[in-house]
């Protein structure tokens, strides 16, 4: 046999070649050849060949043997899965490598140490891995900090008797793989210093929701492997691909993650196991672990990547500690997400709640219920039966043939790229990882409901309870005079809703960002450096991660609502400034040192009135500068702004001016704000009003409320609230044509549209521009609208003829 048969170069190496080095290597390849001129660096090394490895096990007598052991194998059957896995890896790593083998991996590690002596990587390639429908990612053994050739001479064996491990045999039954059709190659690669840095994996996609138009990166300090396993919850970040084209600010949102363990080289390295995980200090947990450029220069790479192989990708990457560049260490396919038709959606709702025992990082959009199992480690695996809810510390491949059975999957430990989430993606099946204490929460046996359909955070209820799923169709929606936009107030839920039908978003809410993703009352922030130690000391650890306490309750106020516009770019977002009550800021971190106790708050202070207070003026200025940032330095210009409650024509005019000192005009990089039409005022004196705003974005929660004169929050009158009375009617009737005859823009947000079809019908007919919806009412109101338009058309054509 020659050389060239057994080793091959990777710079040589092209995606063509997928049968001679499996898809990870041949994926290396083409990077290094193809890529190099968009300046992404990739290890260099070299790859044995699937014949290297056919002759191997057919010289040593193992190609029928393996066959036969595997013939009649049932795997299912744990036990008996890892009693033949075990004894075929047995007869790989005994048998000898053929003379000829050995010279070539001798020759090509040689060529590689040329450049320097370096630690190594040995890895696995299957011929059949990295397809676009079937991910095998991390099945077959990684070795790490390899020295020497006697090393990498075992690494490699042990890498070869990997294909035969009981969650590769498994997989390979799942997906319909032949067994024999399967072979493997082994790539020696030199090692990213990434154990002096961080390392992680990225997406060009969201994984939750298949959008497309962002890149979402993991990372975390030390070696890879911790991602990819689950040890860790990383730093997450998402990129926006368009305003990253564009040359803006892309970086739309962060999370800080734990990060409580890194690998690391060790001293005294063995061959196959020669790294040690230890922990990370408290300082270095409570910091991102990349820079802003670091994550703008990977979400480069990753654009690249995706364009150069025309679909999305799956990619790990790794910051080498001694340089400080970044480098990619491999890339294939995403296959979960893209492989999603769009055409219609399948939605999860609880209807009704319970206590929630533990909750983390939500995987796909499910509930599942069942009894809780929890399972300390893989030698337990065969206690799990079919519905079983699993919980343990983390997953790694050797779980995937249980992992089936599961209704729901629960972790202690994890990110939203670790092994549990990519392979529950994968099956279908929710699961809720990074809990923290899953283990020793859930008791074995117990009934609990896991539902992944409440945004990102994941959440564990106690007992079982009802749920429903719905499916909507939307591949065609008829054309409408009116625009149907949506109401949205968690920024982690817009990717997933972006996919509706849509003319983009009529009521972005503040107040889920400032409550769930702040919690600090933003005056608290301005008077952080002279709070009492207590509130100063929660203040400081709720912004972990920031440069300070203001930067952080800006920057995470631009993060959301950059969220919410990335996702329905460049279709208009209209944002409301906050409009908190008294009530609901005193549950802020430091609320209750700030806000008075009112009797009845919802009349209270709030919206324009505590903008233009003098008490207040600082604090509002936090949001614009929020605002400004998501607008300007971030390029989404599809933002507009609201400005809710104004009572007076007066505060209308002195809030227009306020916003303008503080940079936000009306009309400047065509901004344009609206104002909350919700008290009889203003639809009383609509176009002295409209002399200050753009137009009108009508809530009819308000209006009704104050109408009627009826508190929308007791249950004792709640029949009396109806948006349909004549004398809102009325109301909304007057504020529709005023902003008609002045050419001005007039929706409506209110909960009405949503909850009667026959009040959608009439604001259609009284000239409405745009109704904003529920996202689970749009589109059966949509279609509900459609028919209503095709029966007048048919009205209108029968009494012509």
């Amino acid at each position: 046999m020659t050389r060239d048969r057994y080793v091959i170069s990777l710079d040589e190496l092209r995606m063509g070649d997928v049968d001679k080095v499996g898809g990870k290597n041949a994926s290396l390849g083409e990077m290094i050849s193809q890529l190099a001129q968009a300046h992404i660096r990739v290890p260099g090394g070299f790859a044995t060949t699937a014949q290297a490895y056919r002759d191997f096990l057919k010289g040593a007598g193992l190609t029928d043997r393996i066959a036969a052991r595997l013939k009649a194998l049932d795997p299912g059957d744990v036990a008996a899965l890892a009693n033949a896995g075990a004894e075929i890896r047995g007869w790989i790593v005994a048998a000898p490598f053929p003379a000829a083998l050995e010279a070539a991996i001798r020759a090509g590690y040689g060529a590689m140490m040329r450049e320097g002596e370096a630690p190594v990587a040995v890895r696995s390639s299957a011929t059949a891995e990295d397809l676009p429908d079937a991910s095998f990612a991390g099945q077959q053994e990684t070795f790490l900090n390899i020295h020497g050739l006697g090393e990498i001479m075992s690494a490699v064996r042990h890498v070869f008797a990997s294909l035969y491990n009981d969650r590769a045999i498994s997989y390979r039954v799942h997906k319909g793989f032949a067994h024999e059709a399967v072979a493997l190659s082994a790539g020696v690669q030199r090692m990213v210093r990434s154990d002096l840095a961080s390392s992680g994996v990225l997406f060009t996609i969201d994984t939750e929701s298949g959008f497309q138009d962002v890149v979402f990166i993991t990372a975390a300090y030390g070696l890879g492997e911790t991602v990819v396993q689950g040890a860790v919850n990383p730093d997450e970040f998402y990129v926006h691909k368009p305003m990253l084209a564009a040359g803006k600010f892309p970086i739309i949102r962060r999370s800080l993650g734990s990060k409580a363990v890194k690998m690391i080289f060790t001293d005294d390295a063995r061959a196959g196991r020669s790294t040690v995980t230890v922990g990370v200090p408290q300082a270095e947990q409570d910091r991102f672990c990349l820079t802003d450029e670091d994550v703008i220069e990977l979400a480069r790479y990753a654009v690249a990547i995706e364009k150069h192989y025309g679909r999305p990708m799956d990619v790990e990457w790794g910051k080498d500690g001694r340089d400080g560049k970044l480098y990619i260490l491999q890339a294939r396919p995403e296959t979960v997400r893209s492989q999603k038709r769009a055409e219609g959606q399948e939605r999860f709702r609880l209807k009704e709640r319970s206590k929630v025992l533990v909750s983390g990082r939500a995987i796909g959009h499910k509930i599942g219920v069942g009894p809780v199992r929890v399972v300390k480690d893989a030698s337990e695996m065969g206690r799990i039966r079919d519905g079983d809810v699993l919980v343990t510390d983390m997953t790694d491949p050797n779980w995937e043939p249980v992992m089936t059975r599961a209704a729901a999957i629960v972790t202690n430990r994890g990110g939203r790229t670790c092994h549990a989430a990519i392979i529950a993606r994968e099956l279908g099946i929710p699961a809720v990882v990074g809990s923290g204490d899953a283990t020793r929460v859930l008791r074995d046996g117990t009934q609990v409901t896991v539902s992944c359909a409440e945004g990102d955070t994941g959440s564990v209820y106690e007992g079982a309870l009802a749920f429903e799923v719905s499916t909507t169709s939307h591949a065609e929606m008829p054309e409408l005079p009116v625009k149907i936009a949506m109401n949205v107030g968690n920024p982690h839920l817009a990717f997933d809703f972006q996919a509706l039908p849509n003319a983009g978003v009529g009521l972005a809410r503040l107040e889920f960002v400032i409550n769930n993703m702040i919690g600090i009352h933003p005056q608290a922030v301005l008077d952080h450096p002279k709070l009492p130690p207590s509130l100063k000391a929660q203040v400081e650890r709720a912004a972990r991660g920031y440069a300070n306490p203001r930067e952080f309750y800006v920057a995470k106020l631009a993060e959301g609502v950059a969220t919410i516009a990335a996702a329905f770019w460049p279709k208009p977002v209209i944002v409301r400034l906050s409009d908190f009550k008294s009530n609901e800021y005193r549950k802020l971190i430091g609320g209750k040192d700030y806000e008075p106790e009112e009797e009845n708050p919802m009349l209270g202070f709030r919206g324009a009135s505590r903008y233009v207070a003098e008490s207040f003026r600082a604090s509002f200025a936090l949001e614009c500068e929020a605002m400004k940032r998501v607008r300007n330095a971030m390029g989404l210009t599809n933002v507009e702004l609201m400005v809710p409650f104004v009572r007076t024509v007066s505060e209308a005019r002195r809030v227009i001016e306020l916003l303008a000192e503080q940079g936000l005009r009306r009309g400047e990089n065509g901004l344009r704000i609206v104002m909350m039409c919700e008290v009889p005022s203003n639809a009383i004196l609509a176009e002295t009003f409209l002399e200050h705003f753009d137009g009108f974005s009508i809530g009819s929660n308000d209006l009704t409320q104050l109408t009627l004169g009826v508190d929308r929050d007791s249950e004792l009158v709640a029949e009396s609230f109806d948006e349909r009375d004549a004398a809102v009617e009325s109301l909304l009737k007057a504020a529709i044509r005023a902003c008609r005859k002045q050419g001005k823009y007039v929706g409506i947000c209110g909960q009405g549209p949503s909850d009667h079809p026959d009040l959608a019908q009439w604001l259609m007919e009284e000239g409405i521009e745009s109704m904003s919806l529920n996202p689970d009412t749009v589109v059966d109101t949509w279609i509900s609208l459609g028919k209503q338009v095709a029966a007048g058309r048919g009205r209108k054509a029968g009494a012509g003829g």
